[in-house]
């Protein structure tokens, strides 16, 4: 035990040998949390965790940085399906005691387990469901989620207790007996589980028959044969007997006609009527099923869809830094046209803040030089009657400025388009030189030409 105010370890003396601070009443407090974690110790090995939880919540009252108390508070919680409660405790005993703590390799244990986290995870999920579930009175449907639950968590006494208080409902005590056993065999002396478990007991005893009073007899023996017959016996003649018959036959008769066909007509019409329910209550469940399905199948298309543009985003995010890596390496080695080609492909809003700033340098010294050198080939290629090259080199020069050498690139584009017979471009980029450029020969040439389309199309 070390002193709480230097962390001195301390010895028998109610006086810290070091600082001299009172420990009376601090040792008591460590004593009293010991004490209550032992009890729980001892509940916990016999199986009666609610009342180790108990104790040991006791424990840490006392003294909350008692990692051995939170430690087994979290094996404990663990023991009865309570996964996050039990991570929550050794996550607080961790980061009470970083090292040479057992919680420690706990959580290194379930983390590494990704296949366990996710059981957890489907665990809580259709716990939640059941209980919405009982919240809509739809106990069918609880009862199948509470069923998925512990077959992922065999463990979760919640789950168990819901569904024996959903066949409890259901009047199925049978059934409901059988989960609180299942219950009981995790944790011995849960009172949840004990009260119904008294509850299905007592539902049992209720719907058994009782039993029938038998009529008094005598017997006795008659060689090695037991004979039993009425107290009262009375014999009758022959003549009685067959009167006594024909009467029977009549009474029979009357009491079939009048009192058991009409008994059996209105039994065999509520029990059709009774099918019929159930068959509609049956569609109904299903229906609702299958609505439920529905659901879950568009929330996994979504997500599918959520997944699938994230990839997308992913790719083009990968393709835009491969691009501009590209550019830089082109640009370094006075490719520019190669460079320029590249920084085409980037796309900015993929690019963070750093990775921006080397764009915009790159992309600002590269489009000077790229469209000087475009529009040098393109109108060298124009020279050269290469009209194709030509429309090729000078449209990359136009997509980025449409204005470059006062419009000459635009005017040739337009040219190198009408030389190819693409009259459908010449018309688009004829149209634009008079546009921006108004009262200059090229201009009127371009007006020319426009006319003269406008002509053939009219013939």
């Amino acid at each position: 035990m070390k002193c709480f105010n230097c962390g001195t370890k301390l010895g028998k003396e109610n006086v810290c040998p070091n600082c001299g601070v009172n420990v009376k009443v601090y040792k008591k407090i460590i004593m009293a949390s010991n004490a209550h974690y032992n009890e729980g110790l001892a509940k916990a090995n016999v199986r009666d965790l609610s009342g180790a939880i108990d104790s040991l919540k006791l424990s840490l009252r006392f003294n909350k940085m008692n990692t051995n108390a939170r430690n087994l508070l979290g094996l404990v919680y663990f023991e009865m399906g309570e996964v996050v409660d039990a991570l929550s405790e050794w996550v607080i005993s961790k980061n009470f005691q970083p090292k040479d703590n057992d919680a420690s390799r706990y959580l290194e244990e379930i983390q590494q387990n990704q296949a366990r986290l996710d059981s957890v995870n489907q665990t809580i999920k259709k716990y939640n469901q059941a209980l919405l579930y009982c919240r809509q009175e739809s106990r069918d449907l609880a009862i199948i989620q509470l069923k998925k639950v512990i077959s992922l968590n065999p463990k979760m006494v919640k789950a168990h207790q819901l569904l024996a208080l959903l066949y409890i409902q259901n009047e199925n005590y049978e059934q409901a007996k059988k989960y609180l056993r299942n219950a009981g065999k995790i944790d011995a002396n849960n009172t949840i589980t004990l009260r119904y478990l008294k509850e299905a007991n007592a539902g049992i005893r209720e719907t058994k028959p009782s039993k029938k009073k038998q009529d008094d007899l005598v017997s006795y023996q008659s060689g090695n044969d037991t004979i039993i017959q009425p107290t009262h016996f009375k014999d009758t003649s022959a003549m009685t007997t067959i009167i006594n018959m024909v009467i029977g036959v009549a009474i029979g008769v009357a009491i079939t006609c009048f009192l058991i066909v009409p008994g059996v007509k209105h039994t065999i019409q509520n029990n059709a009527k009774q099918e019929v329910k159930t068959a509609n209550d049956t569609i109904s469940d299903r229906n609702q099923t299958i609505s439920s399905l529905e659901d879950q199948i568009d929330e996994l298309n979504n997500k599918v869809k959520k997944a699938e543009n994230g990839q997308e985003d992913n790719d083009n995010k990968i393709t835009s830094y491969e691009q501009l890596l590209l550019a830089y390496s082109k640009y370094i080695q006075n490719d520019v046209e190669a460079a320029g080609t590249a920084m085409e492909n980037v796309n900015a809003d993929y690019l963070d803040a750093d990775s921006k700033a080397v764009y915009d340098e790159i992309n600002e010294k590269v489009n000077a030089e790229y469209i000087a050198t475009m529009y040098a080939e393109g109108y060298q290629a124009y020279n050269s009657q290469n009209y194709q090259d030509a429309a090729t080199d000078l449209q990359k020069v136009v997509d980025i400025d449409e204005n470059y050498q006062d419009g000459n690139a635009l005017y040739y584009l337009a040219q190198s388009y009408r030389k190819n017979e693409d009259i459908e471009k010449a018309t688009q980029y004829y149209q634009k030189m008079v546009e921006l450029y108004p009262n200059t020969e090229r201009a009127a040439n371009s007006q020319n030409y426009l006319d003269e389309f406008q002509n053939q199309t009219a013939e």
